[in-house]
């Protein structure tokens, strides 16, 4: 079961991505991830994060300015994870504003309308300035939303699956408008993402450790005053 809420962002609310202050740790998650959803302006970006996080579908959603950011917590093998959805403006003006809140992305949502072309044409545009600015290990998925638009499909899904193939990237057809796979998009990515951070902290774990007990995975040193919170893990980390 997954839960949700979501705030508006400031223009430096880049820097609390990966806080570990104590309003973060008192929601009492072990992974705090930030992921982006990117795409053209009117493919829906919007719309699957109120979904997403209200179970909310507006028909008169207007364009994003700027950078709206919601956050929802996932289970992925008994942990609990946080994460921090970022919905980047589509529009060509805002994209000088929007290029910076790409870094620190441990995951992206590469969304196009299956029923304008366009937008998936311009899905290799969205993934080059996501590959300039975000981190080479970033878990991206491509994403064609409004499958409820079947009849007016202008990008069939299997040219959609060998791009996604050809670029490293995992697929999935969605509609907000109706919630089909909206849910299973946000788990598949957390999930991937999860696996990655495990297997890197596993494997720095064992470089690190040189005792002859190797069950005991260090991703920080406590602190030394016991009275004080533990810090928490974080996707990138």
């Amino acid at each position: 079961m997954m839960s949700g809420k979501s705030y508006s962002c400031t223009a430096c609310g880049h820097k609390s991505r990966f806080s570990k202050d104590r309003t973060y740790m008192d929601d009492g998650f072990d992974y705090l991830c930030k992921v982006v959803l990117m795409g053209d302006s009117g493919v829906g970006k919007s719309n699957l994060l109120s979904r997403l996080t209200r179970n909310v579908f507006n028909l008169d959603s207007k364009n994003t300015i700027g950078v709206e950011v919601a956050t929802r917590n996932t289970h992925v093998d008994g942990k609990t994870m946080k994460a921090q959805i970022w919905d980047t403006a589509g529009q060509e003006r805002f994209r000088a504003i929007t290029s910076a809140y790409y870094r620190g992305a441990v995951g992206a949502l590469l969304v196009y309308d299956i029923a304008h072309r366009q937008t998936f044409e311009n899905v290799e545009r969205w993934l080059k300035e996501l590959r300039d600015h975000a981190d080479n290990n970033i878990v991206i998925m491509l994403v064609g939303n409004k499958s409820d638009l079947r009849h007016l499909r202008a990008v069939p899904t299997d040219e959609a699956k060998a791009f996604a193939e050809k670029n490293n990237m995992s697929f999935i057809e969605t509609s907000a408008l109706d919630s089909t796979n909206v849910e299973t998009a946000f788990q598949n990515i957390l999930t991937e993402i999860y696996k990655i951070v495990s297997m890197k902290q596993i494997r720095d774990s064992n470089d690190d450790d040189n005792s002859p007990s190797s069950n005991v995975q260090t991703i920080q040193v406590a602190p030394t005053d016991n009275s004080m919170p533990r810090p928490k893990k974080c996707c990138n980390g």
